[in-house]
């Protein structure tokens, strides 16, 4: 009984935290994710109801057990009533297995349904939502929520049905046999009921406040055991002061679990006084009636013993609207990620991208990063409001082609718009106003497959996963063989460095490749990227964690890997572009300049500045005329990045 209460406490304590009103929308969806499980539902419900019929039958036997051993009947009589007390059992048993065994498929298998729908729909959202959402409380909701929605089918379902029939099967059976002691028993609801509200609410308060407590806990310590965080700690040389904070912290989770313990301790002594009690009341008078000859000793027994089983399903009975509201609540907060839209989305007619070389195509391409309201939610954000600002224009007008094979190289001060261009490609965001088109095709009238399998990009972080060089290097080729990753490497220049590693391609890379230099990294994605071999590639500052041997190493690599291919490249180092078909010069979201390197030289705009400014810093002032003549005989090239 102590058990099955306080797992009723429990409910209650998680039900204080919402009591929003049903929603029908809410319930309908719900009923949507069940359907799938609908045989093993109706099967849950009916074992349920047959579990709840054998719990009474059990008193009633031990009460004819006792008038049979009171009023001298047949041994064999016993012995029979005995037998089947010993059948019940083992039915009970076997029973309470198989509804657990249901409880569990229907519970894990809604947990299935409910965390694939929301990660495949995670996965189908623009970069923006995930450069705003923070990712614990993403992670919570696949987590956290997602189980809270489940105990809607494995505990409500399972208790709400049982506890029903329970709870007037043994009031029926208990008035049959004593009306008056029935009804005094019941006197006593409200002493059990009301103290276990009480506790529920406290519980609640206290378990919110660790909960935060632990949520801020768990938040620090994601940020400060990641390489870059312990870096930071250990540079700023805070170690002291980060551990008094977390211990300080700590403390206050200790001391919230000391009073919780105290809660519960409280509660269920009540219960067991509540309980004692009411035992007390039909002992004592069940006792009187059965001295006075009217009522039957055995009936005191199957009192007691129905007494036992009453009080449990009556509190849970009594929460299980707020215990329903609480699994509502979790419903509710899935179905709020899974109501927010993707801004990017496969059109229902879409094409592959045409066979053969393919073309890159800006036209008067205008576009603004969507305002937070459009693509992330408040809850996910931690913020009392979403951002509303957004939507100025960053690129305007922007609009050049690059023929089957040719390499365009987008060159500009920071923040002009070049990394904002190379993410309209992949359709990372979609443009405002203009097209993008791939192979003479608007990219928004691509199928999704065939253009991740064209198009390929190597970003300036070059991330890699917490896994083996092997399960880094197949995300581009799933299928590759051993002899084409080890000639991915060789081509990135990187096959001597992983042969020396202690499991060769199966050497796990760490956070984020972190057990690996920043160039290894970036030659690392490179590789990726020569291994995928696909027709358009984009390199986004793909050099420029690269010393001077590497980058000439890597040039050398790129420039097999490019060979025949599209290109676009993002670079601020001027060294490394000079030989593309097409310099585009980016300032404040247009395109100022175009033309070879030797032709925006010679124009002197803003290329020719960049430029000398670069070869000044390095070279002590050098114009760009003698840049050029310097290039041409291979002498070095500014490394310094553009104001």
């Amino acid at each position: 009984m102590e058990t099955t209460a306080w797992m009723q406490l429990h409910g209650l304590i998680n039900a204080q935290r919402d009591r929003r009103p049903f929603a029908r929308a809410t319930l309908r969806r719900v009923a949507a994710f069940a359907r799938p499980h609908r045989r093993h539902i109706v099967l849950f419900v009916l074992l349920s109801v047959a579990g709840a019929l054998l719990a009474v039958a059990t008193p009633v036997l031990a009460g004819r057990v006792v008038n049979a051993i009171v009023h001298g009947d047949e041994p064999g009589t016993v012995v029979r009533l005995a037998l089947l007390i010993a059948a019940i059992a083992l039915g009970e048993a076997a029973l309470g297995l198989l509804n657990r065994w249901l409880s569990a498929t229907l519970g894990e298998g809604l947990i299935l349904d409910l965390r694939t729908a929301v990660f495949d729909h995670v996965q189908r959202m623009p970069v923006a939502f995930f450069t705003r959402t923070r990712t614990g409380a993403l992670v919570s909701r696949l987590n956290n929520d997602v189980i809270g929605a489940q105990r809607a089918f494995s505990n409500s379902l399972s208790g709400v049905v049982g506890n029903l029939v329970t709870l007037l099967l043994t009031l029926a059976v208990m008035l049959t046999l004593s009306w008056r002691i029935t009804l005094l028993a019941l006197v006593l609801l409200p002493v059990f009921v009301v103290p276990a509200r009480r506790v529920g609410a406290r519980m609640a308060r206290l378990q919110r406040e660790a909960a935060d407590l632990n949520a801020a806990m768990g938040t620090r310590m994601t940020e400060r055991f990641s390489a870059p965080g312990a870096t930071l700690v250990k540079l700023f040389g805070r170690p002291d002061d980060e551990s008094a904070e977390f211990a300080a912290r700590a403390r206050r989770v200790r001391d919230i679990g000391v009073r919780t313990a105290m809660a519960q301790s409280a509660f269920i002594t009540a219960l067991t006084l509540v309980s004692a009690l009411a035992l007390a009341l039909v002992y004592g008078l069940g006792g009187w009636f059965a001295l006075r000859g009217s009522l039957e000793p055995g009936a005191i027994v199957s009192l007691a013993l129905l007494l036992t089983r009453l009080y449990a399903p009556l509190t849970a009975l009594a929460g299980a609207r707020v215990e329903i509201m609480s699994a509502l609540v979790s419903f509710e907060r899935v179905f709020e990620v899974l109501d927010l839209k993707p801004l990017i989305a496969e059109r229902p007619d879409a094409r592959p991208v045409p066979d053969g070389p393919v073309s890159v195509e800006f036209e008067d391409v205008r576009f603004g990063y969507p305002s937070a309201d459009k693509v992330s939610l408040a809850s996910l954000e931690e913020v009392a409001a979403l951002d509303t600002r957004g939507g100025a224009e960053v690129l305007h007008g922007v609009s050049f082609r690059a023929e089957p094979g040719q390499t365009i190289a987008l060159v500009g001060s920071s923040g002009a718009g070049k990394s904002t261009i190379a993410q309209l490609l992949p359709r990372l965001y979609d443009v405002d106003a203009g097209s993008v088109r791939l192979g003479g095709v608007d990219v928004r009238d691509l199928t999704a497959a065939s253009l991740r399998a064209t198009l390929g990009m190597v970003t300036q972080d070059g991330h890699l996963f917490h896994d083996t060089v092997r399960a880094n290097l197949a995300l581009a080729r799933p299928g590759a063989t051993d002899d084409e990753l080890w000639d991915a490497l060789r081509r990135a220049r990187l096959d001597d460095l992983v042969r020396a590693l202690p499991d060769g391609l199966d050497t796990v890379v760490g956070e984020r490749g972190y057990r690996l230099s920043g160039g290894e990294r970036q030659r690392m994605t490179i590789a990726r990227l020569l291994l995928a071999r696909q027709r358009v590639v984009i390199l986004d500052e793909a050099t420029a964690h690269l010393d001077n041997t590497s980058e000439a190493a890597v040039q050398e690599a790129l420039a097999e890997a490019l060979e025949g291919r599209t290109a676009v490249v993002i670079a601020h180092r001027l060294s490394t572009v000079r030989a593309a078909d097409r310099i585009l010069v980016v300032e404040a979201g247009r395109v100022v300049e175009r033309g070879t390197h030797d032709e925006l030289l010679t124009l002197g705009g803003r290329y020719a500045e960049l430029y000398r400014t670069q070869f000044a810093a390095v070279n002590g002032g050098a114009g760009p005329a003698e840049a050029a003549r310097d290039d041409e005989r291979g002498l070095p090239t500014p490394e310094v990045a553009a104001p």
